[in-house]
């Protein structure tokens, strides 16, 4: 059986909704309303599906000096995963209602993060799903039989800020912000305290990943896309290291493996008043 690592079609996970082997999780969240996706999934969700908290699960509290969402602790993340009845060898499946923007940061804790290869976002996310009249069910999924995941973390997988200081100059490195472009220009900010973007680094705004229908553009379009941002060193920032993940997905998917993930983002970059901030388009 193959093992998916990037993508599964919405016709792959209705193939396999009563295998004990494939684990789901629904990761839909609003940063408006923190508790909304909670509500949405005990509405209606894909049969069996855990649900994946952005906040609570996916993350540890932020603190003065770090981003909006910091890594959550390897060891409770681990704690949770094994209470959800994954297993080393489960197949993960990840979704949301917004192109993946969430879930893209369940699928690198897992799939790059803590090395589960089998880990997997659900292509075109819940809307699809519904669209296709698949099955869902209401209510909380009653708790699984303990899993044995023991994941380790890989650190070289993301970057601090200290490192992201040393090295954002280099040639050998870009930096890809997933921001919307007014946010990333500063002329719009209605999350964080500060508007603009990290100097040198270049708008790649996660929704050129997708295409009409909110799926992924394919692997072949995805590559043209990144051609020529792809440098040695590429690093991925956001606002707070969450929709970053869809341009390291989406990078992955294009067969450009290996990028990193600059956790901390802008929300953690503004925190100290000596780091250079930037404002509309970069030079060149």
């Amino acid at each position: 059986m193959a093992d998916f690592t990037t993508l599964v079609s919405t016709d792959g996970l209705s193939a396999h909704l009563d295998d004990p082997d494939w684990i789901v999780f629904d990761c839909r969240f609003s940063l408006k309303t923190p508790d909304g996706g909670r509500r949405l999934y005990l509405e209606s969700h894909v049969p069996g599906a855990r649900y994946a908290d952005l906040d609570r699960d996916l993350s540890s509290p932020p603190t003065e000096n770090s981003g909006r969402h910091p890594l959550p602790a390897p060891d409770e993340l681990r704690a949770r995963l094994r209470a959800w009845g994954v297993n080393n060898r489960s197949q993960v499946i990840v979704y949301d209602d917004t192109g993946g923007s969430i879930a893209g940061r369940m699928w690198w804790l897992l799939r790059r993060w803590l090395g589960h290869e089998r880990t997997a976002l659900l292509d075109g996310g819940f809307q699809k799903w519904c669209a296709e009249g698949n099955p869902l069910e209401r209510g909380e999924v009653a708790p699984a039989a303990e899993g044995n995941f023991d994941g380790q973390p890989d650190d070289s997988a993301w970057v601090t800020t200290e490192e992201l200081e040393q090295v954002r100059t280099r040639d050998d490195v870009v930096i890809l912000d997933a921001r919307p472009p007014e946010r990333y220009r500063g002329e719009q900010e209605n999350v964080d305290i500060e508007s603009g973007h990290i100097p040198g680094s270049v708008n790649h705004f996660l929704r050129n990943n997708l295409d009409e229908n909110g799926c992924f553009r394919s692997a072949a379009e995805l590559r043209e896309a990144y051609a020529g941002l792809h440098k040695p060193c590429a690093i991925h920032s956001c606002g707070s290291g969450v929709t970053a993940c869809h341009n390291l997905l989406a990078m992955e998917i294009a067969g450009f493996p290996g990028s990193r993930l600059y956790v901390g983002s802008w929300s953690e970059w503004i925190r100290s008043p000596e780091r250079p901030r930037a404002v509309g388009k970069e030079p060149g």
